[in-house]
């Protein structure tokens, strides 16, 4: 009795699932459409492209060492200080001969002065902000290459979560046909029981082999939620609905697979000019150390009246300017620039190695699933005629249960191996393209 009411429970569990799958809003898509929406509304991507923005807008900031410093300004003062007093009536040019009386000089009247400056300052010579400059295109190149690899993945993880909802709908197939069966298979046990062919526990390992089953087909609809999940996340939509593909899991014997890892793939390249933009940054370290020279000029306004300028003048010169020692600060600065010069390289030939190394085990992993492949095609062959010869003898009553039921079992098994077998072998196949992708 408590086997029973756990078959009955595990069946009402089941049939709500199902009840809740088929409620559920399915939508039918292809690969090609879930790629235009993950290229369009993908957060990844909308990432990559902001970080790029930002070397972008790094770089754009360096144009200042070719580019005048402009600004303006307008002051207004009032004072009594001797000092200030005269040089403002100087500016303003309203100097007269009382004013130089010592007792005017020396105890000024109070005095207003507005000012308004315009200054230029214009870089001339400065090598240290040419190198950060070089270093921030570098940067820049770098994050655009990096955005092209993140693409890239999306493509390639779109089509791995598309194989895996392929496989999750062919391993309901499977699973579909294998309840049919078992039940079928019940219903004859019953009728055997019945009539005194079978004994009970025959019959209850029939029962069993049915929920299994249902079991396993619940698990494969929970995984084409996940896969149909995962596709609304790469998709960056908020409604999850269930997806169905548009074309079935099917063997991909025509791909293109490039033999070696390219130094020209984009993320190889991006690492490549990450290494440039730290020797750039580098040798502007170095180059910290050598004069600067630089130009100014400025044109002032002067009155004792606001926004007013009755008084002018102008000022321009070059300033040739040296920083000769500022401790020990930029010595460290240079070495820790030569520190991350030197292990950006380390990481560069650290992470080509690696790639090859991924290479090596893809390559190797091919050649296990096209192997593996010519086997579950056998198997599979073999235990549909096993299926065959058995169900046919225990309709008849030559056949024992249990060689049917692992009959049944091992025709399930292998179909599912099969298909496994299948997106293994096309996955390895995208995988290889993905990593020798120029």
């Amino acid at each position: 009795m408590k086997s029973i009411y756990k078959i009955i429970t595990k069946s009402f569990v089941f049939l709500s699932c199902t009840f809740v799958l088929h409620a559920q809003e399915t939508v039918p898509v292809s690969k090609t459409d879930i790629l235009a929406k993950v290229a369009e509304n993908n957060n990844a991507i909308k990432i990559s492209e902001q970080e790029f923005n930002a070397a972008r807008a790094d770089y754009r900031q360096t144009n200042a060492i070719f580019l005048p410093n402009i600004s303006a300004s307008h002051t207004g003062i009032t004072t009594t200080n001797p000092l200030m007093a005269f040089g403002s009536k100087l500016n303003q040019e309203i100097l007269t001969q009382n004013d130089f009386d010592p007792v005017s000089l020396n105890d000024p009247s109070q005095i207003e002065n507005y000012a308004t400056k315009f200054e230029i300052q214009q870089p001339l010579f400065n090598l240290d902000g040419l190198f950060q400059r070089k270093a921030a295109k570098s940067k820049m190149d770098a994050m655009s290459f990096k955005t092209q690899r993140t693409q890239e993945y999306l493509v390639f993880e779109v089509d791995k979560a598309y194989m895996q909802l392929q496989l999750a709908y062919k391993a309901v197939l499977v699973l579909e046909k294998a309840s049919e069966a078992a039940i079928a298979n019940k219903k004859l046990a019953d009728d055997s029981f019945k009539q005194g062919y079978l004994q009970r526990a025959d019959v209850l390992n029939v029962e069993v082999r049915v929920t299994e089953v249902q079991n396993q087909l619940q698990n494969a609809k929970s995984n084409v939620q996940n896969a149909s999940n995962y596709l609304s996340f790469l998709m960056n939509d908020e409604r999850y609905v269930l997806y169905t593909p548009a074309d079935e899991l099917s063997l991909i014997t025509d791909a293109e697979k490039n033999e070696k890892i390219s130094e020209q793939r984009a993320d190889i390249k991006a690492m490549q000019l990450a290494t440039n933009a730290y020797e750039a940054m580098n040798k502007a370290d170095k180059m910290a150390f050598l004069p600067r020279l630089n130009a100014f000029a400025n044109y002032q306004m002067y009155d004792d009246q606001i926004f007013q300028g009755d008084a002018n003048g102008y000022l321009f010169g070059a300033e040739l300017s040296w920083d000769i020692f500022q401790g020990s600060k930029r010595f460290g600065k240079a070495q820790k620039s030569k520190a991350e010069f030197e292990k950006s390289k380390l990481e560069y030939k650290q992470y080509v190695s690696q790639s090859n190394l991924e290479l090596s085990k893809a390559k190797r992993a091919f050649i296990d699933a096209d192997n593996k492949l010519k086997l579950t095609t056998l198997a599979l062959q073999q235990s549909e005629e096993a299926l065959r010869i058995r169900t046919n003898r225990f309709k008849e009553g030559l056949e024992k249960t249990s060689d049917l039921l692992l009959a049944e079992t091992q025709y399930a098994q292998k179909q599912l191996e099969y298909y496994q077998t299948i997106f293994e072998y096309n996955y390895t196949q995208a995988y290889i393209q993905f990593l020798t992708k120029e």
